[in-house]
């Protein structure tokens, strides 16, 4: 039986369905280690400490949980003494303070065990001396890196990382609370709705689609509504946008939704939009809404920018990154053909169950934990 101390942020059901999966599987047990407390833009919880299937340890932080960098675990052990791991799981970047924390801790109280990291980055930006001297120790430890996406393992393939980069992402889709829409009974009268769910964010170009919506309406294309969930910095600048733009009777700006509702929020959505913008420092990593969107059998539309193609692949619709003009011929052409729409949907939903259910990533995860030979 092997031991498996799987460190993670995670902050909701949806993101530990895949430790459930994990822990399903008969030759390993498992000790999760999450954060106590998360806050961000669209979402605060506690956590506990939990015991069924697999056991939960909640630990508090130095710093904001939802920093990837600059924040460490309140421990001095990670409970490696008393669960003795052969298998250290920390999704944590190789360039921050946790992985060289847990790195540290690891050669103290369990040398013997592997050690695996995760990235996220598709963005080599520069980095000063010190995360330099942090990253080369953690990826001088770690035994191989999860990575999130095709880029992220190019950029440590450069850097002279050796070991195994499996393209992994952290976390992919609960398909149990991510499931098929209802049928929705015909109402020829009822205005499509076109939708967004996330952070109010500069790099996520919700301004883009309020632009691309104007010009949709400037085309003649009528009713139509635009719904547009979550919350962040830029919310007031948006609001007014829709404004200037004229537009404000037909957007919707909702409150953040729990986790759990957020399904049923997508499948009022006829098409659901992620209009991301590649910044000096930043690049589209996955974007998850895509994949719970095609989960549910809704058809999606993104940018061209970092992993979103490599996502979305030939279940939805790519435009490039900025261009309005583009995104708003898209949206037309999806209102004007719900064949097209049905038939994203149902590849959308084939693609998640294929490559992105939390199923499938555990599944691909024991394949890895299988592969080191313990």
């Amino acid at each position: 039986m092997r031991r498996v101390l799987f460190i993670a942020r995670y902050r909701d059901l949806t993101m530990r369905r895949k430790v459930d999966y994990l822990a399903a599987d008969g030759d390993t047990e498992l000790l999760l280690i999450t954060p106590a407390d998360w806050r961000d833009e669209l979402l605060s919880v506690k956590q506990e400490n939990l015991h069924g299937r697999y056991r939960q340890v909640v630990l508090s932080m130095h710093g904001r949980p939802n920093d990837p960098h600059r924040s460490v675990y309140h421990t001095l052990d990670f409970v490696m003494r008393s669960f003795r791991p052969h298998i250290i799981h920390a999704e944590e970047e190789p360039d921050s303070l946790s992985a060289l924390q847990i790195a540290w801790t690891r050669r103290l109280f369990a040398p013997k065990a592997r050690l695996l990291l995760h990235t996220w980055q598709n963005i080599d930006r520069p980095k000063s001396m010190a995360v330099r001297w942090v990253m080369e120790r953690t990826l001088a430890a770690a035994d191989l890196v999860f990575c999130a996406n095709q880029e992220a393992a190019a950029i440590l393939r450069r850097r002279g990382y050796e070991r195994p980069l499996p393209i992994i992402p952290a976390v992919g889709v609960d398909t149990e609370t991510f499931v098929p829409c209802p049928a929705r009974p015909p109402n020829p009268t009822a205005p499509p709705i076109i939708g967004y769910v996330g952070r109010f964010v500069p790099e996520k170009g919700i301004d883009i689609l309020l632009h691309a919506f104007a010009r949709l309406r400037q085309s003649g294309v009528s009713p139509v509504r635009l719904r547009l969930i979550g919350d962040g910095p830029e919310r007031e600048k948006l609001m007014k946008l829709a404004v200037e733009l004229g537009i404000q009777e037909d957007v919707e700006f909702w409150s953040p939704l729990p986790p759990v509702e957020i399904a049923s929020a997508i499948c009022a959505f006829d098409m659901l939009v992620l209009p991301s913008r590649t910044t000096s420092i930043w690049k589209e990593q996955l974007g998850r809404v895509l994949l719970e969107a095609m989960a549910c059998g809704v058809p999606v539309i993104g940018s061209d920018s970092g992993a979103i193609p490599e996502v979305i692949g030939d279940a939805g619709l790519i435009f490039p990154e900025g261009d309005m003009a583009a995104l708003s011929q898209i949206l037309v052409e999806l209102i004007q053909r719900p064949a097209l729409r049905h038939a994203l949907g149902e590849r959308g939903r084939l693609r998640v169950e294929e490559r992105y259910s939390q199923r499938r990533l555990a599944e691909a995860t024991l394949a890895v934990y299988d592969g080191l030979g313990l």
